[in-house]
């Protein structure tokens, strides 16, 4: 039986804002998905908690990433492009159903429990209609063991990995889920390292490309680096690696030397991805996209501010201003994705779901947030326009945020009852002066957006701002 699908009404109108027109366009063309008509092989390899500027593409100076780089002027680099949420499982939600945040089904990474349903309709569910073979290995976050919510109930004929996000924070646990059976790893027994998950999951994903090549198919790479790791707070194990070479000479605090490392270990299988798919002669018919779930994070020994990991962004990790949402989008398609070519038009992880059924040769779904972005990847002019971009978060948490990309205008509200902050990101992307003040139109229509963007979830009920004096 075929599921229901979940139907949100998504307005689609002309972005217009007091200072420019944003060419936020993601509509379907008829574009065929490669020269021969052929479908595509789709992958999609997502950091975690990568910041915008921890690429040597995007700015970075310490950090080696020369595999990344190299993706970058093979392909296009978009440097306004938004993950779903500043944390990782409603950033990842969106990428996976096409909805934002204010219709989304995860909002949040608490209350724990709330997982994806029947109902809901993932990439893989639709790739899986024009007959590709569908792959998942890292990081889910979107259902546990026993729920609905589990990739291999969402359309992926392969899981390997950690389905549980907590249990993402662990580099050397005990065992890994493969499918529905559960992959001990005798390397890590009796507290010993021999098995490094992020090792494991890019041999998983050579080898599910190696066994798939004569047929089309989508890969999720979903890497944990360089997310912390959970030792303590202050260790630099909290950013743990086998190896911090190439950083090992270098004057550096030990925990940033740890984290240099992993960026570059994970640039280095990138590498071996784009290998296996030159080696195997079907690169020429494989896009990569690569981006991360959400900003840099601030919550262990490693400070953002070292490498400049959010480059000339504000904020990083659980708010609402760039650096938190922000991220590197890196896509490449040899003959098809113009080569070194970089795209300022902005566009946010529910738009992967359209592009990936376009690209496929599909109708584009309808009702959801997302709209193809794949006009702009191939140099065309795109019709289908986003009125607004929206994000919220902390629903259950002290202060709930909401935040609207309107235009060039960013509106930022820090709690219910706090005044919305505005930016004009074409003249200040570092969000350093609220203008407010002198745009009361702007903040009237940001707040009109926010109201019809979010729409309340039973699951995620808002907490209201305490009172002086209350607890």
């Amino acid at each position: 039986m075929r599921r229901k699908r979940r139907v949100i009404c998504a307005s689609r109108v002309f972005l217009l804002s007091a200072t420019s027109v944003l060419m936020v366009s993601m509509g379907g063309t008829g574009a065929q998905p490669s020269p021969a008509g052929a479908r595509p092989n789709i992958i999609f390899i997502l950091a975690d908690d990568l910041g915008y500027g921890d690429l040597g593409c995007y700015g970075q100076k310490e950090i080696r990433t020369p595999c990344l780089d190299r993706m970058a002027e093979e392909g296009m680099r978009f440097t306004q492009v938004y993950s779903g949420a500043p944390v990782c499982a409603p950033s990842r939600c969106a990428l996976m159903t096409g909805f934002h945040n204010g219709h989304g089904r995860v909002r949040d990474n608490i209350p724990h429990g709330i997982f994806l349903q029947p109902d809901d309709r993932t990439v893989a569910e639709v790739l899986k209609e024009a007959g590709y073979q569908t792959c998942a290995v890292g990081k889910w976050s979107l259902g546990n063991p026993g729920s609905w919510g589990v990739a291999r109930y969402q359309g992926f004929d392969i899981f390997y990995g950690h389905l549980n996000q907590d249990q993402a924070h662990f580099y050397y646990p005990d065992y890994l889920w493969e499918n529905d059976t559960i992959v001990l790893l005798r390397g890590n027994r009796g507290g010993n390292k021999g098995e490094y998950t992020h090792d494991l999951f890019t041999q998983k994903a050579l080898e599910f490309i190696k066994e798939n090549r004569q047929h089309p198919f989508f890969l999720y790479l979903a890497y944990t680096i360089p997310h912390w790791s959970d030792y303590r707070e202050d260790s630099p194990e909290s950013q743990i690696v086998p190896s911090d070479a190439p950083y090992t000479d270098r004057d550096w605090p030990q925990v940033e030397k740890n984290y240099a490392a992993m960026v570059t270990r994970m640039d280095a299988d990138v590498g071996k991805v784009f290998d296996l798919l030159k080696n195997l002669g079907i690169d020429q018919n494989t896009i990569v996209f690569f981006s991360s779930d959400n900003g840099p994070s601030a919550e262990r020994i490693h400070e953002v501010e070292f490498f400049d990991s959010n480059g000339p962004l504000r904020g990083a990790k659980r708010d609402l201003y760039e650096g938190a949402i922000r991220v590197p989008m890196i896509v490449r398609w040899p003959g098809r994705v113009a080569e070194g070519k970089t795209s300022e038009r902005p566009w946010a992880f529910w738009d992967f779901l359209p592009t990936a059924a376009e690209l496929a040769g599909l109708p584009i779904p309808e009702g959801v947030d997302g709209i193809s972005m794949v006009p702009s990847l191939f140099g065309e002019t795109q019709e289908d326009r986003h009125e607004y971009l929206y994000w919220d978060y902390g629903h259950v948490r002290e202060a709930f945020k909401q935040a609207v990309r309107w235009g060039d205008w960013k509106g930022v509200r820090n709690g219910l009852g706090s005044e919305i902050e505005v930016y004009n990101l074409n003249e200040d992307m570092s969000e350093s002066t609220d203008v407010a003040k002198q745009y009361p139109e702007v903040v009237s229509r940001i707040e009109q957006i926010i109201r019809d963007a979010y729409v309340e979830s039973p699951d995620y009920p808002i907490r209201a701002p305490e009172k002086d004096g209350e607890k």
